[in-house]
Parts: structure tokens; C-alpha cells; sequence
């Protein structure tokens, strides 16, 4: 049994066009390693995948969360079809395994790397919508990210690390977070980038990942729990004098 086979059993739903499916399953680096043996790689179901993810869930959690305003159902959209948050989704449908990747990609940990399974995703919800429609497609994915869609997480939670930095340092000391890219190491396809944020002369955190965004994103979550942290001891010696 096939790749695209294999999911569609797997997903139980009334797919006709297994060459679409296909499609959505394989990496350009797979077609370049193997051109003229696929109909295409993933990149244009993506691109219509992505809005498909963006009205289904924009439309859901309008109705799910009807006390909350446009700023809070924007950062709990913003959660869920991000890179990390769609990759999230992928990995609960193990989507990773099923993927057709160059030698290259795949021995560079492909199959589980956030970026190309939130692609994934994406395009697999676009080749959905070309076979089986809207509705069924929008359906599925309601399911798929149902704990995403009925959370109850607080809304600063919800935000980004780096939002969450900018606005404990403007409370605290009304300066604002600056990233430095200290080293990007590596070919262009896999480079690894390390950063730094600082907030006036104060390094507060480092983040490394394969792209700057990412390693900005993780020196500012770093910098947050420093912060979190200092707070807490501030409020406990307080505590302590007090007592």
C-alpha cells in the first residue's frame, strides 16, 4: 500500500483523487531527487491549504468563544495555525510518516521538523477541499484541533513570547527588546542561527533554531521566565519584610 493510500484509510474520509493526495504528501526536495515521478510537490496545495486552516478556524473560534474580542481571537487563532501549532497537528496524525522527502531532507530529521509539517498540513488540507469540499474539509479540521479550539487558556498565554517580552519590559522598565543574530552557521538550505535579546545593556536570554524567527522567538521565552523568575523572588522578599 502506497503513501497516499495508507493516509486515506487512515483518515476515513471519502477521498476519490489519491494522485491529489500524493501531491499533498510529497516534498520538492523529493522531486528534485526524482523529477517527472510525481505530479508536483506540495508547495501550491499549501498556499490554498492555508486559507482553508484560516476561515475554518477563524469561523470556529468566533462561535466557540462569543465573550471574547477581536485581539484575543486573533492570538488564539495565531496559537493554532502557526508553524509549531500546525505541526502539532500533524504529529497527532503522525503525518510525518507518511511524507516523501529527499535523502537529504529526510537524514536532516525532515519528517518531524516543525516547518515541513505544518507545510504539510496545509497542503493536505488544500488537496481535501479540492476532493471532497468545504464542508467536509472544514469538519475534519474542526476535529482535528478540537482541544486547540475549546481551550480556556488565559489570554496571555496565548500570546507570543516575543509580544509577552515587549510588554513586561514597556511595565517594567519601558525599554524594548532587541535581538542580535550572533552566529548563522551552515548551508543556506539548513542554517542554524543563534540570538540574543537585550533590553538596554542586559542580555536576558539566547535561542538557537533553524531560522532567525525561531531563534528570536526562543531567546525571548527564555528572557520571559528570567523575568518571571526575578518577579517572583521580588514579590517573596517583599512577603518576607512585610512579615
Amino acid at each position: 500500500m502506497d503513501r497516499a493510500e495508507s493516509l486515506a484509510e487512515q483518515l476515513g474520509l471519502p477521498i476519490a483523487d489519491r494522485r491529489l493526495l500524493a501531491q499533498a504528501l510529497t516534498h520538492s526536495s523529493w522531486l528534485h531527487e526524482h523529477p517527472g515521478e510525481a505530479a508536483g510537490h506540495n508547495e501550491r496545495l499549501e498556499y490554498l491549504g492555508d486559507a482553508v486552516i484560516n476561515l475554518a478556524v477563524s469561523e470556529a473560534l468566533y462561535a466557540r468563544h462569543p465573550d471574547d474580542d477581536e485581539g484575543i481571537l486573533s492570538a488564539r487563532r495565531a496559537a493554532i495555525v502557526s508553524a509549531p501549532g500546525l505541526a502539532a497537528l500533524a504529529t497527532r496524525l503522525d503525518l510525518g510518516a507518511f511524507l516523501a522527502l529527499g535523502e537529504g531532507e529526510a537524514a536532516r530529521i525532515g519528517p518531524r521538523r516543525p516547518s515541513i509539517l505544518a507545510s504539510a498540513f496545509e497542503a493536505l488540507a488544500g488537496a481535501l477541499l479540492l476532493d471532497i469540499g468545504w464542508e467536509r474539509t472544514r469538519d475534519w479540521l474542526l476535529a482535528t484541533a478540537a482541544p486547540e479550539l475549546d481551550a480556556g487558556l488565559a489570554p496571555m498565554l496565548l500570546k507570543s513570547p516575543k509580544s509577552r517580552l515587549q510588554e513586561a519590559t514597556q511595565r517594567t522598565t519601558g525599554g524594548r527588546p532587541a535581538y542580535r543574530v550572533l552566529e548563522a552557521v551552515g548551508p543556506d538550505h539548513d542554517k542554524i542561527f543563534r540570538v540574543e535579546v537585550a533590553v538596554g545593556d542586559e542580555v536576558l536570554g539566547m535561542g538557537i533554531g533553524p531560522s532567525r524567527r525561531v531563534a528570536e522567538t526562543a531567546a525571548a521565552a527564555e528572557a520571559v521566565e528570567v523575568l518571571l523568575a526575578r518577579a517572583a523572588e521580588a514579590d517573596a522578599a517583599a512577603a518576607e519584610a512585610g512579615g
